[in-house]
């Protein structure tokens, strides 16, 4: 039997949004909790989310919105603590915060609010914080002993909330994977979401020029689409909409570009020949593209006369391009830029009221380290808060 020095009820892995919520349910039960974080900080992902304001929660917040290989597990911890429950939180604490579009919820002043009333409820409900602590192995004995850089731990409960690949800059690594296969639990193979896209090199030579544009279209693959601004960078394509449909996106794919989602051109585009036929395609084109980008369409494409003058094939073939514009990806730009992971501990080997492991009782996974993958917007942070209430008081 290995001895440890410290014993606690539970042991929880990772100070970042799962973690520290995780960790305040828990001791507000009574539990002796240890969070332990590798990091200098805890919440480093909290505090640059939302441009520094952390988009902390959705209002839509709903199980449509969420990818994974087991899509109804997320059900029952989204019902039971809702995006009500943390606005609540929030307001208990005197966080000011504003809607933005789409159901978007954001701190009025800084990220750093939610950060601090997460480490003074942790504080309240007596949870030990050890800071630049790494662990250097997990067994399970009489409990779990987590040998760490700071000494060795015994609980009964270990939860973990190590997060997943995305923005290693912020200390993220595999090591709840390398638990989770430790103990036994499959992995749903991991892959960079919410990224921006690269481009094969002709089509990032024709748009190269135009880096720093951006204009409202609907991006989709197959049948998933979703309608928000897209921006050229130098090196393809983000902007919301791109950073959403990347969740959906498998190597090989196009993604297609619809630059005018509210109208049929190839309606709208002959009605237009015949009805003006000395206008210019690049004036059609800026009622929803800047003069920069329309002119690049027009100069690529050959559009530079009066619709009038262009043939009927043309006019066909601009309609068809300008709502179904198939651009051909190369890859993302990986997890320095995503801002999650999808994939991971797979679902189906753990409770979905609990988030306890089925196999290994005592063990839990929350937060981003699951298989469980939200929208941009803030389904992400839900998804932390929702999966860490559900561990917390049932650890």
């Amino acid at each position: 039997m290995i001895l440890s020095t410290t014993n606690y009820d539970a042991i929880i892995l990772g100070a970042g949004a799962a973690g520290l919520l995780c960790a305040i349910k828990a001791g507000e039960r009574g539990r002796r909790v240890l969070l332990i974080e590798h990091n200098d900080k805890v919440g480093k992902k909290i505090s640059i989310s939302g441009g520094g304001r952390c988009n902390f929660t959705n209002l839509q917040a709903e199980p449509a919105r969420y990818l994974s290989n087991n899509p109804r597990f997320c059900y029952s911890a989204l019902a039971r603590y809702t995006p009500e429950d943390f606005i609540a939180w929030i307001e208990s604490h005197g966080i000011a915060y504003h809607e933005r579009t789409l159901g978007q919820l954001f701190c009025d002043i800084a990220a750093q609010d939610i950060i601090d009333a997460l480490v003074s409820d942790c504080t309240k409900a007596g949870v030990e914080i050890q800071l630049d602590c790494s662990v250097r192995s997990v067994q399970k004995d009489d409990g779990f002993v987590v040998e760490t850089t700071q000494g060795t731990f015994q609980a009964p409960a270990l939860v973990v909330a190590t997060g997943g690949l995305s923005i290693p800059k912020l200390g993220a690594t595999d090591f709840g994977y390398q638990l989770a296969t430790q103990f036994g639990l499959p992995i749903i193979p991991c892959t960079p979401a919410l990224v921006p896209f690269t481009l094969e090199p002709q089509e990032h030579n024709d748009l190269m020029a135009l880096s720093g544009i951006s204009f409202d279209a609907v991006a989709s693959i197959g049948k998933r689409a979703f309608e928000e601004a897209v921006l050229i960078t130098h090196r393809g394509l983000s902007g919301p909409a791109i950073l959403q449909i990347s969740s959906y996106w498998e190597e090989g794919q196009k993604v297609r570009l619809n630059l005018f989602p509210d109208e049929r051109l190839d309606q709208t585009l002959p009605q237009a020949k015949r009805d003006t036929p000395k206008m210019m395609p690049s004036a059609f084109l800026r009622a929803r593209l800047s003069a920069r980008f329309a002119k690049r369409l027009c100069d690529r494409h050959d559009w530079n006369c009066s619709l009038g003058e262009l043939s009927d094939k043309k006019v066909r073939a601009m309609a068809e391009l300008l709502n179904r514009w198939d651009i051909s990806v190369s890859g993302t730009e990986g997890y320095a830029k995503a801002e999650v992971t999808r994939g991971g501990v797979d679902t189906k080997a753990l409770s979905p009221k609990t988030m306890e492991a089925k196999k290994v009782p005592g063990l839990y996974f929350i937060g981003e380290v699951m298989d469980v993958t939200g929208w941009l917007g803030g389904y992400n942070f839900q998804w932390a808060w929702s999966s860490a209430a559900a561990a917390g008081t049932a650890v």
